[in-house]
């Protein structure tokens, strides 16, 4: 059997690592050290709070030395960017950077920094990594797989199937999980389709069809987020920031907004796949890997000891993700992952070990870690303000382009910083903004178009949980390597984020906004909350 596997992460200048490592950290001293500090800096961290924040926890003397931690963090993310993206150095170990940045610069408190880099999202992630490997250990992937595409057959089929069918999922359960229950089952998908075509006892890999497979099932539960409240928690960040201002907004009231566009992401999604791989990918024919994980399947017969197991783990799991609220978090059901199989002897404790993409996880821990530096430092809070100051500048502060230039911005901070934080930070922002315009239905309208943009983390590895689930789960069975580099992301997620910001441009603002409508009065309510508040 053939273990090699062509790699087309990058060559060429993307391969000079010691280039790249100089290249980022001449940025981050050039931004955070050299530079003079912008007096728009100055003043937003001085009238936000920031800069007394700062002095009370002892990490700067005076409102210039705030400033002055808020460049440094500026800094930090043009190199983070480049290093997650080159891969100059290991995307783990460019994620404990960011904590340990933290520390030496003083950034934030101690307590703070490791509470970023091991709280309740890290824990979440640990925990669907885990559950991957549980899944996988005991086959219960390949009867996932039959379930849910063994009755398709060829190509086109089983891809508008996959993607529209996870888009609609993925609005109402846990992207995460069914992103960690899929991508092995999309790994078995690809090497029985592979293995079908090679000759002569070689296994002849298809890097186009691996990364084809990973990024469909990736980013069609991305655009699914849209779809209800019960997407994530951003969108019921988002409704709570409309209750302090008494315009709240119900669970199919939002669905009435949001669900229209989920099929129609998801068609995108397909379709955009195609075009962009049609002509890289050599095996075209997907049904003898769905023919032999069906085979596999009959052969493996009823449900075994370990299957229900592992299957009464996942649904506790998402039945306490549902009913759990904030007492357990996303993270406590998670971690059940790694005891019950390991209680039940399902799965063995060093297989489970083995098993986790550390990489990915220390990754998305640094990830976590550089959105509070940004959120606290108020760093986001000045590119948020900079960025609004611009749409005034060019006439987008009402109505359609308001919505067009929030939208766009909620978007590209999202894959910078979680979905949930990008809300947090700009919902208190964008919605005072919208009821000052005077627009009829501006409180929801311009909410809504902050929490939608922010399910379309599609170009950075770091942007939401399934990109870093897909690229540690994502490896060639035979082999172990991975099938998707983290520049993978940018070259073929950027595109598609811009075309999922269309579809909610036209598709959302122009068209489902007009025929759903905004009811009357919430303008005026929320014009009064806001009057009262200024009083």
């Amino acid at each position: 059997m053939s273990h090699e596997i062509e790699d087309v992460g990058g060559g060429g200048i993307l391969a000079n690592k010691p280039l790249w490592i100089g290249i980022g950290a001449a940025i981050f001293i050039l931004v955070g050290f050299v530079l003079p500090t912008p007096q728009s800096v100055v003043d937003i961290i001085e009238k936000f709070g920031f800069a007394e924040k700062m002095i009370d926890w002892e990490i700067a003397h005076d409102v210039q030395g705030a400033a002055n931690k808020a460049m440094i963090v500026l800094g930090i993310i043009p190199m983070a960017i480049i290093y997650f993206a080159t891969e100059a150095l290991p995307i783990g170990l460019t994620g404990i950077l960011m904590p340990t940045l933290a520390y030496f610069l003083h950034l934030l408190p101690r307590s703070m920094i490791g509470k970023t880099f091991a709280g309740d999202a890290p824990m979440f992630l640990l925990g669907v990594l885990a559950m991957g490997v549980a899944v996988v250990d005991v086959g219960l992937h390949k009867r996932l797989a039959s379930w849910l595409l063994g009755w398709t057959k060829g190509f086109l089929v089983p891809i508008f199937v996959l993607c529209i069918s996870m888009s609609v999922i993925g609005s109402f359960i846990s992207a995460h999980a069914m992103c960690a229950f899929m991508t092995p089952v999309m790994a078995a998908v690809y090497f029985g389709a592979v293995s079908a075509q090679s000759k002569g006892g070689k296994i002849e890999h298809d890097p186009a069809l691996a990364k084809f497979l990973m990024f469909t099932l990736c980013f069609s539960l991305n655009v699914g987020g849209i779809g209800s409240p019960a997407a994530g928690g951003r969108n019921v960040i988002m409704m709570g920031f409309w209750s302090e201002y008494n315009v709240p907004m119900d669970f199919f009231t939002w669905m009435k907004y949001g669900f229209p566009l989920v099929p129609f992401l998801g068609l995108m999604v397909a379709v955009y796949m195609l075009v962009f791989f049609g002509r890289k990918i050599k095996t075209k024919d997907l049904t003898p890997g769905l023919a032999a994980i069906n085979e596999e399947t009959k052969k493996m017969g009823k449900m075994t000891y370990a299957e229900y197991v592992t299957f009464g783990m996942l649904l506790l799991i998402l039945l306490l993700w549902i009913v759990g609220g904030e007492e357990l978090g996303l993270g406590g059901p998670s971690l059940l992952a790694l005891l019950i199989p390991v209680v039940f002897k399902t799965t063995a404790w060093k297989k489970i070990l083995g098993g986790i993409s550390w990489d990915a996880w220390f990754m998305y821990c640094g990830a976590l870690t550089l959105g509070a530096l940004l959120k606290e430092s108020g760093a986001a809070m000045w590119l948020a303000r900079s960025f609004l100051d611009i749409l005034g500048s060019v006439g987008m502060d009402q109505g359609f382009g308001l919505w067009v230039g929030l939208s766009g911005l909620s978007g590209i901070m999202t894959n910078f910083m979680s979905d949930a934080g990008t809300t947090a930070l700009l919902g208190p922002i964008v919605i005072p903004m919208g009821i000052m315009t005077g627009v009829a239905g501006e409180p929801w309208a311009v909410g809504l178009a902050v929490a939608f943009a922010t399910s379309f983390a599609h170009f950075l590895i770091v942007g939401t949980p399934n990109n870093a689930i897909v690229y540690g789960l994502g490896i060639y069975p035979d082999t172990g390597e991975k099938m998707i580099h983290p520049m993978d992301f940018i070259k073929y997620g950027f595109v598609l984020f811009l075309l999922s910001m269309v579809v909610v441009w036209v598709l959302g603002f122009l068209v489902v906004y007009n025929i759903v409508g905004f009811p009357e009065g919430i303008l005026e309510t929320a014009q009064g909350v806001l009057q009262a508040g200024a009083r």
